[in-house]
């Protein structure tokens, strides 16, 4: 009994240093989690029980569990490598099969999937048609074709005029009535204006046109004239072409008068190119919002203009936010969401089965997965730039191995000692 007693105990110890030099081995593979051989005593028994004098016949594998604490996170210069700070799996699609992992040193295929070294897809959240995050899963696919223009639509201006302002008098210079005038008489001359301001609109092919604003205090108290000139050009409400201008009114301390005009309403404005002929864009209507005006005391000032229109883009670069939200960066300024990388969890991580390249599928012991955005549900937050070390403690490692190698060493010396006794048996005359 004694020899099998052993040969159990060299091959627990045996699987032991497997599980070590495995632990060894991958010591530098990106989301990799050490495993750990656990033992049990093997006793004979029967319908009766072991009996109070039972001599245990060895040692059993009972188990190889893996450890799925944090590994350390490495920044890298590669956005698309992704690590996960807190529990979690990434999900990938392999020929429609889903699989987990914590390694994230993914990349963009010919087709513009972002996949893991071994071609399988990451899943994600789609987004609809206006950006936003829907709860359907899929393939995370970067578009790298051009996004078409948006023409402008509505324009905001936040400014303050100077109270301390007087009419120039002649105000706004023309060649005739309002329907013929093209340009101030000596733009941009002072005389005519108090103060002007500009921002560059779109049209519907994307090309960019400037739009012009140009102020007037008239001898009102507290009133204003807002001419408005695009690529120079006056425009009408009616017509697209020439117009009058827009009177806004202030209360007497300074705050814009609600039953004044508040905006400055474009109507069939019809786009020309350098020549003063269509361009081929639409014909155009927006309104630019006047009531964010003040008159104060202090000198003409414009804190922001908010357009809403584009020129068409190219990707120029990707984000991806702590939420897992991949945002595409574009050439003509604007950033749209692709889609929002989802996790995974499981009730009990260790009933989840290795089947290689750091790869684990559920199992009727994991359970099955709770998918949810990251930093939701008791899930991680994505660090982009960063990979997840593997988080085998190389020291603990060799100090185990050397206890295993004593375990093996001192088996095989228990079957010399069963030999040499059993010599010395055969020997007896």
């Amino acid at each position: 009994m004694a020899f099998s007693t052993a040969i159990s105990g060299i091959n627990a110890a045996n699987a032991d240093l497997g599980v070590i030099s495995n632990n060894i081995a991958n010591a530098s593979t990106t989301g990799f989690k050490a495993s750990r051989a656990e033992f049990a005593d093997v006793y004979a028994t029967s319908l009766l029980g072991a009996g109070s004098n039972a001599i245990g016949q060895g040692v059993a594998l009972a188990g190889v569990s893996q450890e799925f604490g944090q590994g350390t996170i490495t920044f890298t210069n590669n956005s698309l490598d992704l690590a996960i700070n807190g529990n979690g799996f990434f999900q990938l699609s392999v020929e429609g099969a889903i699989e987990y992992t914590r390694a994230g040193n993914f990349q963009v295929d010919n087709e513009g999937f972002l996949v893991s070294n071994q071609n399988s897809r990451l899943q994600g959240f789609q987004v609809d048609g206006g950006g936003d995050v829907t709860g359907q899963l899929g393939d995370i696919q970067i578009d790298t074709s051009l996004i078409d223009p948006n023409p402008t639509a509505a324009v905001g201006l936040t400014s303050n005029l100077d109270s301390r302002d007087v009419s120039p008098g002649t105000g706004f210079a023309t060649n005739g009535p309002y329907d013929a005038f093209a340009v101030p008489a000596t733009a941009p001359n002072p005389v005519d204006f108090n103060a002007t301001t500009s921002t560059t609109i779109y049209d519907s092919l994307g090309n960019p046109h400037v739009l012009s604003l140009y102020y007037v205090k008239t001898t009102n108290p507290n009133e204003w004239e807002v001419y408005s000139l695009i690529d120079g050009q006056s425009q009408d409400p009616g017509t697209g072409t020439v117009g009058d201008p827009v009177t806004l009114t202030f209360t007497s301390n300074g705050q814009f008068d609600p039953t004044s005009a508040t905006d400055i309403n474009v109507t069939g404005w019809a786009p020309i190119d350098a020549t003063g002929i269509s361009n081929g864009a639409s014909a155009q209507n927006f309104a630019v919002n006047l009531q964010q005006t003040t008159q104060f005391g202090t000198d003409f000032s414009v804190s922001s203009v908010i357009q809403d229109g584009f020129a068409a883009g190219q990707l120029r670069g990707l984000e991806i936010d702590e939420s897992g939200v991949a945002f595409a960066r574009y050439t003509n300024g604007e950033s749209r969401a692709l889609g929002q990388i989802a996790l995974a969890s499981f009730s009990n991580q260790n009933g989840l089965q290795p089947i290689g390249d750091t790869n684990w599928v559920e199992t009727f012991s994991s359970g099955a997965p709770n998918v949810s955005g990251p930093g939701t549900s008791g899930l991680g937050v994505i660090q982009s730039a960063a990979l997840e070390d593997s988080n085998v403690e190389i020291t603990q490692e060799l100090v185990d191995l050397i206890i295993a190698q004593r375990n093996f060493q001192a088996n095989a010396q228990v079957i010399q000692a069963a030999d040499a006794i059993t010599q010395t048996v055969i020997n007896l005359r």
